[in-house]
């Protein structure tokens, strides 16, 4: 056992030779078990690299990356994981789909579950996988990984087919079972408003490195929107300043208090987020429980 679901250490992935180009670089951090981590970033920025890393289809050029304790080939069974394209086979059957899950996963298998997220979006047991939509067949193909019953559930960007409605009523049943089970979820995705209620932990990838890491709340409270007269910010540490007319606002790590002149407030995981994004020379974060190295709070090198 280990309280540990993702460790990387030095991680990188580089792809061509003549022109390489690395995808990861030095990307270092944790992510302990048991924990419904959001890993958001922008297009690029190394997130997909990542999670195949994790699920054991890429070897890492330098660096290592371990999983559930071990290496991730050896954890493939432990493991499910949900790609963009959702590689399902065309020719079979929703009903046959979800056999073919059974078969493959005679232990662990789970069919109240998997029937459950299947039939609540109505689909037909005869339909073929060709014929269904894109949000049908993003919904089969989490039935298959929950249907596992995995310790560690891989998510890269799920539910981007889905429809609101349907993206908040799957995203709830999804998250109340892993909460049950004690199941470790990492899923990219792109709409920030969403996970500030479904997650947890945070890991933010930019430029192949892990530049915020660890519990939601932690980050966000090491951070402060600063609204004030234009002025010195020393000596915190200041992620982001926009200034209009004679106003300043700011997002800051503080260092000591701030004066009476400056409104304070906490600011959102989207704003945090946001910031950070628009910001991409910014010191990087880890929290204790991200850092591969374990590292008090405080800015660290990735």
């Amino acid at each position: 056992m280990t309280d540990t679901a993702i460790e990387a250490v030095g991680l990188g992935r580089r792809y061509g030779r003549r022109r390489a180009k690395w995808a990861l670089r030095e990307c270092s951090f944790r992510l302990p078990v048991g924990r419904v981590c959001a890993l958001v970033g922008p297009n690029g920025a190394g997130k997909t690299t990542l999670l195949a890393h994790a699920a054991g289809l890429l070897r890492p050029t330098e660096g290592t990356i371990r999983v559930l304790g071990t290496n991730p080939a050896s954890a493939r069974e432990r493991i499910a994981f949900v790609a963009q394209e959702k590689p399902l086979i065309p020719q079979l059957s929703v009903a046959d789909t979800l056999r073919m899950g059974r078969e493959l996963n005679p232990a662990r298998w789970q069919d109240e579950l998997a029937n459950r997220i299947v039939e609540e979006g109505n689909l037909d047991p005869h339909a073929r996988v060709r014929n269904l939509s894109g949000g049908q067949r993003s919904r089969l193909a989490l039935a298959l990984a929950f249907g596992k019953r995995p310790e560690l559930l891989l998510l890269d960007e799920p539910m981007a087919d889905l429809d609101p409605l349907s993206r908040h009523q799957l995203m709830g049943l999804l998250m109340a079972d892993a909460a049950e089970h004690g199941t470790t979820v990492l899923m990219s995705s792109h709409v920030l408003g969403e996970l500030e209620h479904s997650c947890d932990y945070l890991l933010l990838v930019d430029g192949g490195r892990v530049r915020l890491g660890g519990e939601t709340e932690d980050l966000i409270s090491a951070h402060t929107l600063l609204t004030g007269p234009v002025g010195d910010l020393a000596p915190h540490t200041v992620v982001e300043s926009r200034t209009t007319g004679r106003q300043l606002t700011a997002l800051v790590r503080q260092d000591g208090p701030v004066g009476d002149t400056w409104q304070t407030l906490e600011p959102t995981l989207e704003e945090l987020l946001l910031a950070h994004l628009r910001s991409p020379g910014a010191p990087p974060l880890l929290t204790p429980s991200a850092d591969s190295l374990s590292l008090p709070l405080t800015e660290a090198t990735v």
